[in-house]
């Protein structure tokens, strides 16, 4: 029966509060994320509110000097050109707004995206693993690779899977393409659980 030696040991319990420590920065930056997010979406709402306020104002006012200078027709289209520029400037504002509101919607889906993944059983299809950390291979930043230390070595897995079925459809493709060494395993809170028959 194997056994472990007191310093493979000692290494094993500091890789574990190694992970610890990292799974628990990323949990605050998360947070910290989070709360940005919610501080964007009010600025963003309360910026909408004026540019709409602003809108109105605009148009009521523009409406009223209208009315008033009827009898000056140039100065009529002077201001009639004041507020055409006033909107096209309103408008440009708005479609940045809109830009800006898709950007922050895909950000939230990646943060919710994490969070999914740290709570619940995922399954995913393990393509390689290596020794050395090679963090050239691909981002942490990428919602659908799992990046897993299995001591000694690193896990590369790809595609995020709610059910067992999915991942093995996945698995055969990746299978059919060439990873002939590609198989399935569950993960629970960034962990690998266990590794699924193939079958």
């Amino acid at each position: 029966m194997p056994f472990i030696e007191e310093n493979d040991l000692l290494d094993l319990h500091k890789d574990v509060e190694k992970a610890q420590i990292i799974n628990e920065r990323l949990l605050d930056q998360i947070k910290y994320k989070n709360k940005d997010l919610k501080r964007i979406k009010i600025q963003r709402n309360v910026l909408l509110g004026v540019t709409t306020l602003f809108l109105i104002g605009t148009l009521a006012i523009t409406s009223f000097t209208a009315g008033l200078s009827s009898s000056n027709r140039l100065e009529n289209q002077n201001n009639l050109l004041v507020s055409i520029d006033s909107l096209d400037a309103i408008k440009k504002r708005i479609d940045n707004l809109k830009q800006r509101n898709e950007e922050l919607s895909l950000v939230n889906e990646f943060y919710l995206a994490k969070k999914f993944l740290e709570k619940e059983t995922i399954y995913s299809v393990q393509v390689k693993s290596f020794v050395d950390n090679n963090v050239t291979l691909a981002s942490e930043a990428l919602t659908n690779t799992l990046f897993v230390k299995t001591n000694p070595f690193y896990a590369y897995s790809l595609g995020n899977f709610e059910t067992l079925e999915e991942a093995r459809k996945f698995r055969q493709q990746l299978v059919d393409m060439g990873f002939k060494d590609a198989f399935v395993a569950s993960y629970q809170d960034g962990k690998r659980v266990k590794i699924e028959d193939p079958y």
